[in-house]
């Protein structure tokens, strides 16, 4: 039956599949049944669908790129799967963008027999991607906190402000492990540490999860482990650093965070495409995980199979090899599950058990979100009770950037800018909420490329970056101060003087001697450098905006250097998606902090970490090298990947992962562990004190790391397996007891299987992977033991306030 025999709807409320009170698979085979082919591929792609300031959709600008013109009046009659980024195409109006998805909704209802609505997926790095709305700091930032109960709390808000406007999916969160910082998507990472993105991505997922949008775990996998760092490039990885360092964050987030949707990494593991992966999509994903969500393809990706990776000879070998290794649905546009895979399905060449598999999950999907019951609506709570049919009447009652949401992100920025260097000169003191505080130097000079630009807050993937500055003219949507805006309302009696310096990449030296007179006319010198973010080319970080060396962009080292001599205090604030090598400042520089794109309450964030109102707590995600060319290199290093007396090249970096600062001081005086020798399948104990030796209110980080001395294959040095954010008055102090489990200790072994082998183990606590300050000796006794993906993934962690201090802390 074609879709042309098709003449009666079925799109009844009384239909088995409209019954909210059947059991899911019931409902889902029901509609199944029912469906002719055309209907059912319809189901497994997306079109790109922008709303319009009009309140109307429609095909977007992007839609037809690497394809040919889309006709939707030709394809809506089958149904729709998705709608991709309806609000992330342009700017427009939260409420008007909400009115056009209702309008597209409704379009897609009633010319499909069944009345199937589409899914509507937008991107939600760094905050939903929609003009107006919240951009909070990127994902570097949020491993930078530590903190992973308030990224929870960050992304429930995201989740909520993307569900009242009718969003269903988001595409997030990355839960790439950081191999060579000169990759231009660190900034959208979370890490160097399979542990720190695990945790965090976890807690992202479960926040997305919990306000009802289907969290998307991306890129699986191996997308960050590109050759020379560059974006889209062959990836060259053992099955070992597969299972250990680059999978055990979507395992978590699997296991754990309830994630509902996976995609695709663009790369290919030892010569076969993620994207056509059976092994990686199917056996491990879903019958070893357990992994029962979507799987869609990134954007272009199944097209991909054929023009990048030459592996499919037609659009249906692409189909059916995407088909086949597990994707389940074809973004952003119809391309290959379209006609071409209609026509092999047809000849029998593709079978219909892979298309209805897929089916199966996309509508399984449907179902669970409420989309086929008999009362669906497609107006969003955000939108009932307006009663407004019109754009003009709608224009302007979404606030996407409510006063919870800033709160929520300028919080999250505070605990993400990181205090790297301090030769005693911080905090300036002075600020505006600090009026009994120490007075700041008179005249501050804020020099450099990211003073006076909002979008140094901002990554590649915020909505000001990634669309308005494809429509020049229109406003960003949000208010966004930039540093120098910041640090005159923190210091607002204080003489503030500004240079620009140079550009972030131009080059330009013709302003360097301004900026150094400026600079020796100042009691102290805020240096604002780093990264312009950007797509393709456009920035210096972002997607395809790859480094060639961790050197500072373009001119600003020269500009370091100039202020430097100078002899003037400088602090250098970065602003920047990707660590970068600093040269003299490192030794030089009276203070260096820094912020990984903190989003539109950064520049306040880093006033206040200046002034001293904010105590700083943030931690490095990712080392900052000594070195502009020592890449590709992390702390989750062996022994022959360190320095060594046969090679003039040192990787150490200057600052390492785990390190940072803060204006209270702390003290760890008792350390002490329960077991000495524990069978491979038991765990051990160990407990530090940390007081608060200081004189105000601030954080330690204590961080747990392990160390195998002798094992069957090589590991690294140290390896982050826990830690815990302790906040402590003066003089308060706490316990904190690290239970370790033995599969903590677990690796995947020659045979290809991931083992607890016995032997000696270190616990180490410490401030940083570089300053471990107590370690026990363990021995693991026993047999060999297999674990599998059921295992312990953390240690139980217990913060106790210490009886004797507990009055202090009151």
């Amino acid at each position: 039956m074609t879709q042309h025999d098709v003449t009666a709807t079925t799109a009844t409320t009384d239909a088995a599949w409209r019954d909210a009170a059947r059991p899911v698979d019931e409902r889902v085979q029901a509609l199944i049944a029912e469906m002719t082919l055309d209907e059912k591929l319809a189901q497994l792609y997306g079109v790109w669908v922008g709303a319009s300031d009009d309140g109307h959709a429609d095909v977007a600008p992007h839609q037809h790129d690497l394809n040919d013109d889309v006709d939707l009046d030709a394809l809506l009659p089958s149904g729709l799967g998705q709608i991709t980024r309806p609000f992330g195409t342009a700017p427009v109006d939260a409420a008007v963008g909400a009115l056009s998805l209702v309008r597209m909704q409704e379009r897609i209802v009633a010319a499909n027999r069944f009345g199937i609505p589409a899914i509507a997926h937008d991107e939600c790095l760094a905050g939903f991607a929609a003009w107006g709305a919240t951009a909070y700091p990127v994902p570097l930032s949020w491993g930078a906190t530590f903190d992973p109960a308030l990224v929870e709390r960050m992304a429930g808000r995201i989740g909520a402000d993307m569900r009242s406007v009718g969003v269903h999916q988001g595409l997030a969160p990355v839960l790439d492990v950081v191999r060579d910082a000169r990759w231009g998507r660190v900034e959208e990472t979370i890490g160097e540490d399979p542990y720190l993105v695990a945790t965090v991505g976890t807690a992202y997922v479960r926040g997305l999860e919990s306000s009802g949008i289907v969290s998307t775990l991306k890129h699986f996998v191996g997308y960050s482990a590109s050759k020379a760092g560059r974006n889209l490039a062959p990836v060259s990885v053992g099955a070992r650093e597969l299972a250990d360092v680059l999978l055990p964050p979507f395992e978590m987030a699997v296991r754990e965070g309830g994630a509902r949707s996976v995609m695709n990494s663009y790369s290919d593991l030892d010569g076969v495409p993620s994207a056509g992966d059976r092994w990686l999509l199917t056996e491990l994903l879903r019958e070893t995980w357990g992994f029962d969500g979507t799987v869609v393809a990134d954007y272009f990706a199944v097209a991909f199979l054929k023009l990048l990776h030459g592996v499919a000879d037609t659009w249906a070998d692409a189909a059916a090899g995407a088909l086949e290794a597990g994707i389940d649905v074809e973004l952003p546009t119809v391309k290959a599950f379209g006609e071409p895979l209609r026509a092999a399905v047809s000849a029998g060449a593709v079978p219909m058990s892979l298309v209805d598999t897929a089916l199966e999950r996309v509508l399984r999907q449907k179902v669970e979100l409420g989309l086929l019951d008999a009362d669906w609506s497609p107006v969003p709570s955000a939108l009932q009770g307006v009663g407004a049919t019109d754009a003009a009447a709608v224009r302007g009652t979404i606030d996407l950037d409510p006063p919870g949401n800033r709160e929520v992100a300028r919080e999250l920025a505070e605990r993400a800018v990181v205090l790297v260097r301090n030769d005693g000169t911080l905090p300036l003191g002075g600020g505006a909420d600090d009026a009994d505080g120490p007075a700041a130097p008179s005249v501050i000079a804020v020099i450099g490329p990211n003073a006076d630009d909002p979008y140094a807050m901002l990554g590649c993937y915020s909505f000001p970056t990634h669309v308005v500055t494809q429509h020049p003219g229109v406003e960003m949507g949000i208010r966004i101060p930039t540093l120098l805006d910041a640090i005159r309302a923190e210091f607002p009696g204080n003489d503030i003087r500004h240079a620009l310096g140079t550009t972030v990449d131009g080059g330009e030296t013709e302003g360097l001697a301004d900026a150094a007179a400026l600079a020796a006319s100042a009691d102290v010198v805020v240096l604002a450098l780093g990264d312009r973010a950007g797509l393709f080319g456009r920035g210096t970080s972002g997607e395809g905006c790859d480094a060639e060396s961790l050197a500072l962009p373009g001119a600003q080292q020269q500009l370091v250097d100039a202020v430097l001599d100078t002899g003037t205090p400088t602090v250098l604030a970065l602003l920047a998606g990707r660590p970068y090598a600093l040269g003299r400042a490192v030794a030089e520089s009276a203070g260096i902090v820094q912020a990984f794109f903190t989003g539109e309450e950064g520049a306040g964030a880093i006033a206040g970490v200046l002034s001293g109102r904010v105590n700083p707590s943030g931690r490095l995600p990712v080392s900052i090298p000594s070195s502009p060319g020592s890449q590709p290199t992390t702390y989750l290093a062996p022994p022959l990947a360190r320095a060594s007396d046969v090679s003039n090249l040192d990787p150490t970096p200057a600052y390492p992962f785990g390190h940072g600062l803060g204006y209270s001081s702390f003290d760890w005086p008792a350390f002490e562990a329960e077991e000495d020798a524990i069978a491979t399948d038991g765990a051990a104990s160990v407990r530090v004190r940390v007081r608060n030796t200081g004189t105000r209110s601030g954080t330690e980080v204590v961080q747990l790391y392990l160390h195998d001395p002798v094992a069957s294959v090589v590991r690294p040095v140290q390896r982050l397996i826990g830690f815990a954010r302790v906040d402590l008055d003066p003089g308060a102090a706490a316990d904190v007891w690290f239970t370790v489990p033995a599969d903590l200790a677990s690796f995947t072994s020659r045979s290809g299987e991931r083992i607890v082998e016995p032997g000696e183990l270190v616990l180490s606590v410490g401030r940083s992977s570089g300053d471990l300050v107590h370690a026990h000796t363990v021995r693991l006794e026993g047999p060999v033991r297999v674990v599998d993906h059921t295992r312990h993934l953390h240690p139980l962690v217990d913060v106790d306030l210490s009886p004797a201090e507990e009055a202090t802390t009151a």
